[in-house]
């Protein structure tokens, strides 16, 4: 019989999934959309209020709705299985295996940073395919391979490397400190600096207008969403947990809060390290700033310029490590995700099946069949803008549901809904904007989640696949 989990492994399990490879990435990106410092941290500062506030609000769900499935089943219960439908096929298709596929190409892109002749994003079959994208497949093989051996197997490589990458982080923080007292601060001056952008076509600072800024703010989003997304997944696995009505709610809250606050602490560590701006020609990772760091990897990066090459090895090797720990929590709790939707005959009907070792081996299976295949379709920064849209949408859906007093039983205190709906009304206007400025990858989002309509009332007349 498979061992149930506490509350210690909840919270890891929610770190672990959290903490992969955006917060070593994604940096530089927002870096060149915003240039000046407090906006670049501001990004941060406000996705934490979000991510906190989303992982409050489903501890309330989950606190309710205790079943294996978890955001699935708030979302069946709280409007109607159509929309718990949509969110699962949606999760298939882009949210889940999406991420597991990025953090898989950018496990594949710090390994490069170790072998660059052998492990790089230059095509050798065709125009598409290369070797970063070969190595992302077999690692996502190999941590299925290692789901399959159950909850307990996984739960002690989760906490073992999440405890891993959680060191990385401090080490980043901890040398950055040293360093910005070292040097009184330097990249600080200035923090408070009039907002720009980066023109990629000319690699100039612009000045822009500050609903055009407010605008650029926005989209900036999507990289530290995207790097503070997966909390969620805990809740899939609700029932390998003990008394999950309690477990779940109080590993969401720890284990988010403590995340945001260690990303919060590496953008400032990077700052007191790097200088934001830089020269994209630069010959060094320090004249190259954060917004140019070689392959935007900045977490190596940051350590190459204190500590030299080995500085950035070391970095290196610690990220693999940490990606490969992320995404065995995610691979970990995306099966019991499509298990549950099994049971309701909306999903694969074998799905709903168990191994020996009470891993749903086909929903894994085919989780990690469409992850792969997903590696193969384009880079990072794609995935990312591909999925960010459709994860906005459910979480939005899913807090909304907090209101309804009929699931919920009791009627919201006054500061909480004042949290809850301050936290809708930001993230509608982050998913319009990106409806505005990333239209083509949001609007391919939205239709992904719109085709599963005629899928749904398919496979109901049918009641099995």
């Amino acid at each position: 019989m498979q061992k149930k989990l506490n509350t210690t492994d909840a919270t890891l399990l929610v770190m672990g999934s959290m903490i992969g490879s955006g917060i070593f990435l994604v940096s530089s990106e927002v870096g060149r959309s915003l240039t000046s410092p407090i906006w670049w941290i501001a990004t941060w500062i406000l996705t934490s209020f979000l991510t906190v506030t989303g992982a409050y609000a489903y501890g309330k769900l989950s606190s309710k709705f205790p079943a294996t499935g978890g955001q699935y089943i708030y979302l069946k219960e709280s409007y109607n299985p159509l929309i718990g439908f949509l969110f699962g096929w949606t999760t298939f298709l882009v949210i889940q295996t999406g991420t597991i596929a990025a953090v898989a190409v950018a496990f594949a892109k710090y390994t490069g940073f170790i072998w660059p002749n052998i492990i790089n994003d230059i095509p050798f079959i065709g125009n598409y395919i290369t070797s970063q994208q070969i190595l992302a497949a077999l690692l996502i093989i190999v941590l299925t391979g290692a789901n399959l051996k159950g909850i307990s197997f996984a739960a002690i490589i989760q906490n073992i490397f999440t405890i891993t990458k959680i060191g990385a982080i401090l080490l980043i923080v901890i040398i950055g400190m040293y360093v910005g007292f070292a040097n009184d601060w330097i990249h600080f001056q200035g923090f408070f600096a009039e907002g720009n952008t980066l023109n990629p076509n000319t690699n100039k600072l612009e000045m822009v207008s500050t609903p055009t800024l407010l605008s650029i703010f926005g989209a900036a989003m999507i990289g530290p969403l995207f790097s503070s997304s997966a909390w969620n997944n805990v809740t899939f696995a609700s029932q390998d947990f003990e008394h999950p009505q309690k477990t779940i709610a109080k590993g969401l809250v720890y284990g988010s809060a403590l995340v945001c606050a260690l990303y919060l602490l590496t953008n400032f560590a990077y700052l007191a390290i790097l200088p934001l701006q830089g020269d994209p020609n630069g010959t060094t990772s320090y004249l190259r700033g954060i917004m140019f760091a070689s392959q935007d990897r900045l977490g190596s990066a940051a350590l190459q310029t204190v500590l030299g090459n080995m500085g950035a090895l070391v970095m290196a090797i610690l990220i693999m490590i940490s990606t490969f720990g992320c995404n065995n929590g995610i691979i970990l709790a995306g099966g019991r995700l499509f298990e549950a939707m099994a049971h309701d005959k909306l999903f694969f009907k074998k799905a709903a099946q168990v191994n020996k070792n009470n891993a749903p081996a086909y929903s894994l299976i085919i989780q990690g069949v469409w992850a792969i295949l997903l590696c193969f379709s384009g880079s990072y920064n794609s995935l990312l803008d591909f999925t960010v849209f459709a994860i906005l949408l459910f979480y939005f859906l899913t807090v909304l549901a907090v209101f309804n007093q009929k699931i919920m039983k009791e009627k919201l205190p006054i500061k909480d809904q004042v949290l809850f709906v301050t936290y809708l009304l930001i993230l509608l206007v982050i998913s319009i904007n990106l409806l505005y400025t990333k239209t083509e990858t949001s609007s391919y989002g939205l239709g992904i989640v719109l085709s599963g309509i005629p899928i749904y009332y398919i496979m109901r007349k049918k009641e099995t696949i």
